[in-house]
C-alpha cells in the first residue's frame, strides 16, 4: 500500500468523483450528515476545500473565509477536474515537505487533512443522496492513524462534533466516521 499523500488523493478522489457525478439536481436541496450543510452547500464546500488545497501544496495562501458558489455549468466535470489536479498539486516535488498554510503547519499533515475531508465528504454526499460508497482502503489507514492524533484539536476547533457512539459491529470506517461526530448508520432507516 502506498503512502505518498498524492497517491492516496488520486484513489480517494477515484471513490469521491463517482458519487459526486451520482447527485441528481434534484437532491441539492436534501440534508446531510453535516447537520449544517444541504446537499448544495457541501458540494460547494468540498469543492472549494479541494480547490484551496492545491494551494496549499504549493505553500500557497488559500482562503477558506467564504465559499463560493461552484454549481453552475458542469459542476460535476469541475469537480473531477479539480480532484485531480488535487493529486497532481500534491505530487509536485517537495508539496509534502516543509510547512504550509496561514497556520503554519506541517505540509503532510495538511495533505491528511484534505485527504480526511475528500474521503468523509464523499460519504456524507453518498448518504445524503441514496449511493453506496466504500472509502479506498490505503486511504482510510492513512486517515484513521491520522484522526487520532487530530480528532481533539479538531474537536476544540468546532471542525468536528463530539464523538458518536460506535455502533455494535461497526466497521473501521464506521468507528472512524464515529470519531469525526457523525451518526455512521445516519439516513439508513429514514433521516436522522
Amino acid at each position: 500500500m502506498t503512502t505518498k499523500i498524492s497517491e492516496l488523493l488520486d484513489a480517494a478522489a477515484a471513490r469521491a468523483v463517482p458519487v459526486v457525478r451520482g447527485v441528481r439536481d434534484a437532491q441539492l436541496k436534501d440534508p446531510t450528515p453535516c447537520a449544517e450543510y444541504t446537499v448544495h452547500d457541501l458540494l460547494n464546500h468540498l469543492t472549494h476545500v479541494v480547490i484551496g488545497f492545491q494551494s496549499l501544496a504549493a505553500k500557497k495562501e488559500a482562503d477558506f473565509t467564504t465559499t463560493p458558489d461552484y454549481l453552475s455549468g458542469d459542476w460535476r466535470g469541475r469537480f473531477a477536474d479539480e480532484a485531480a489536479r488535487l493529486a497532481e498539486a500534491w505530487a509536485a516535488p517537495g508539496a509534502d515537505e516543509g510547512m504550509t498554510g496561514t497556520r503554519n503547519l506541517p505540509a503532510r499533515t495538511v495533505g491528511r487533512m484534505v485527504l480526511l475531508d475528500l474521503t468523509v465528504h464523499a460519504w456524507d454526499l453518498a448518504r445524503a443522496t441514496g449511493q453506496d460508497f466504500t472509502p479506498d482502503a490505503a486511504s482510510m489507514g492513512a486517515v484513521g492513524a491520522f484522526l487520532d492524533d487530530m480528532a481533539p484539536t479538531a474537536r476544540r476547533m468546532k471542525v468536528f462534533g463530539e464523538p458518536f457512539p460506535v455502533p455494535e459491529g461497526a466497521s473501521a470506517f464506521e468507528a472512524l466516521l464515529a470519531a469525526t461526530g457523525r451518526d455512521p448508520r445516519w439516513g439508513t432507516a429514514g433521516r436522522n
